[in-house]
């Protein structure tokens, strides 16, 4: 139902900004079929972690959830024209490198769930992109 596409990453120095893009395209959605019964995250794996819940956000933007790790440094807002889901970065450290991707989930109902849970069961993940913090 969900097709999800992520871009933005890259290489930059510690303290500097990235602003990563998840464009959601909806195809063979059922009647009644509502991106309102969704919630999206950013989600990020660095070299020999898990998967971790970055940022997650519902689709009217109204709740959203950031981890400990990122709270005060991203932020994350959707564009319901351009239906793009963006992760801002600022500040970013080197232990902020790593593949990011991008979730969809119908089943995890709340922000805080998604991102605690959603890697191990979100409906829908983009391709990832890769950002690398380092000097």
């Amino acid at each position: 139902q969900l097709q999800l596409v992520e871009s933005g990453g890259g290489w930059v120095q510690p303290g500097g900004s990235l602003r990563l893009a998840c464009a959601v395209s909806v195809f063979a959605e059922p009647p009644g079929f509502t991106l309102d019964d969704y919630v999206f995250g950013w989600f990020r794996q660095a070299p020999g972690k898990e998967r971790e819940g970055v940022s997650c956000i519902n689709n009217s933007g109204e709740s959203i959830h950031y981890s400990d790790s990122v709270k005060g440094r991203f932020s994350v807002s959707r564009d319901h024209t351009k239906n793009i889901v963006y992760l801002q970065m600022d500040n970013l450290k080197p232990d902020d490198t790593g593949d990011y991707y991008c979730g969809a989930s119908y089943g995890l109902t709340t922000v805080q769930s998604m991102c605690a849970i959603g890697a191990m069961f979100d409906e829908f993940w983009g391709h990832g992109t890769q950002v690398t913090v380092s000097s």
